[in-house]
């Protein structure tokens, strides 16, 4: 057992007392688009993966999911929105973190109470929440100094998902 540690401890040394090469650029994905260093390519993908703008582009396409969802009593289709608005917003936050106080309320308030009124599976209560839950998208919007941005209840369906 000594000598195995020892061992162990031997192989530890000898890799951790190697000096570092310097990594080679190398280029990835479909026709090598992405090229560089390790550390170039993760800079590349995060940048692919945008900031919180991107984020919002998924939460407006399902928060009108989720009204329609509740307009057509689909409560399963509703509550697959919520979570994915919840997916959504959780991953832009990583990636986004100054907005986190921001959202606080809207993350631990105003979603879990979403998630109630669909499980309730009334949908006059829905229309009172799916009300607030507008305002509630308004107001963190004005905490980012975005008040120019003003989310509104669906006018028109866009999606073909009926029920």
């Amino acid at each position: 057992m000594k000598k195995a540690s020892l061992f162990i401890f031997l192989i530890y040394l000898t890799i951790s007392c190697q000096t570092p090469t310097e990594e080679k650029s190398t280029a990835v994905g479909l026709d090598g688009w992405l090229e560089g260093t390790t550390e170039e390519k993760l800079e590349e993908v995060a940048h692919q993966l945008g900031g919180f703008s991107r984020t919002m582009v998924e939460v407006g396409y399902r928060y009108s999911e989720l009204y329609w969802a509740g307009m057509d009593e689909n409560w399963g289709y509703a509550d697959h929105q919520i979570e994915h608005i919840i997916e959504a917003l959780e991953d832009g936050l990583k990636r986004r973190p100054a907005r986190t106080a921001s959202s606080e309320e809207f993350m631990k308030e105003t979603l879990p109470y979403m998630e109630e009124l669909v499980k309730k599976e009334d949908k006059e209560e829905f229309l009172k929440g799916f009300q607030m839950l507008t305002s509630a998208c308004n107001a963190c919007h004005a905490k980012e100094g975005e008040s120019y941005v003003v989310i509104q209840i669906p006018l028109n369906r866009t999606s073909p998902v009926r029920f």
